[in-house]
């Protein structure tokens, strides 16, 4: 990647500044992509120097200065040198950054953008509407047809690519907001997703929802009358995809490469076995938007803000998936 990568901060209370650093630190020789990093200058200053990571920081003017780690505040005022965490005012800053490195993908200026962590209930009691930063960005850009992937590789070296068919609502709602064309969806930009991973195939395999995929319709009828009709759909279309398949078993057998990716029904039902493996390397890639957006798989992790300990392995896999599919964007 030879152009600009732009990183929302996330909840400044947080810990998103301090991974961003951590993993730009990691990153810095790697290539010469320029990095905007948008949020509060004052908290990576502070940051920068309480690590000692000597990072070459300087306030944004324009894309044709000179160096690498730039940073811009999109907020009028800057944030006090403490604040408690889940604070209003980082919580405003946080979907401040976000809409602004957004409306940067959009206008062309930014190659790609990765995203910090925020917390949904800090932003909502803020005053904002807020279900999730890849709803939010679904919002801004327009996309009506984007799902979440979540990816992540074991201590062998095997990926786990899982797309989610619904994403941020209750479990008593996923019958009910669960149909045959969010499946296929998935599907597709699950397929479309291992093409632009330059994946040899794209085999797909698709969850039930029921325990046992229903039994036959013993445990629910939804593989029968919405999951099993996409599936075959979709097999009509060309895709190379199976289903519907035990939750209990296909992750497995995806893991140990017989799939190249998994669409799940709901968001624990991919999560938990994408999280098991890879809890420290996991990356959100949301599909479907007209620019790149990756995330680290974690939250906010306020437990652990200022004791200099947070991993930034998720974030280092977040950026170098931004970077890989940048570059084949080209």
């Amino acid at each position: 990647m030879k152009g600009w990568l732009g990183i929302s901060l996330g909840d400044a209370t947080g810990v998103g500044p301090e991974v961003t650093l951590k993993a730009l630190a990691a990153e810095a020789a790697s290539d010469d992509t320029k990095y905007l990093l948008l949020g509060d200058d004052g908290v990576l200053a502070r940051l920068n120097h309480q690590l000692a990571l000597q990072l070459p920081l300087q306030k944004f003017s324009n894309y044709a200065a000179a160096g690498r780690f730039f940073c811009l505040n999109p907020s009028v005022s800057s944030l006090p040198p403490s604040l408690p965490a889940g604070s209003a005012p980082a919580a405003h800053l946080a979907v401040d950054a976000l809409r602004e490195a957004g409306r940067r993908c959009l206008r062309g200026e930014l190659e790609a953008m990765v995203t910090a962590p925020v917390n949904k209930e800090a932003i909502i009691r803020a005053g904002h509407k807020f279900v999730g930063q890849t709803e939010f960005l679904s919002e801004l850009a327009g996309a009506g047809r984007t799902a979440m992937m979540l990816l992540g590789m074991d201590e062998r070296g095997r990926w786990l690519r899982v797309a989610l068919a619904t994403v941020h609502i209750a479990i008593k709602a996923v019958p009910e907001k669960l149909t045959a064309e969010k499946i296929a969806l998935a599907i597709e930009l699950a397929a479309q997703a291992c093409r632009d991973l330059d994946l040899a195939r794209a085999k797909v395999a698709v969850c039930g929802l029921n325990p046992h995929a229903g039994e036959g319709g013993e445990f629910g009828d939804e593989e029968i009358k919405t999951i099993g009709p996409a599936v075959e759909s979709m097999r009509k279309r060309g895709f190379d995809v199976v289903g519907p398949l035990s939750g209990d078993t296909v992750f497995y057998y995806a893991l140990r490469g017989d799939f190249d990716a998994v669409v799940a029904m709901y968001h624990d039902q991919g999560l938990a076995p994408l999280k098991a493996v890879a809890f420290d390397s996991g990356i959100n890639w949301t599909l479907g938007l007209p620019f790149i957006r990756t995330s680290p798989d974690h939250g906010t992790a306020y437990d652990i803000v200022g004791k200099g300990i947070a991993q930034p392995g998720s974030m280092i896999a977040a950026i170098r998936l931004a970077k890989q599919l940048a570059r084949k964007r080209g």
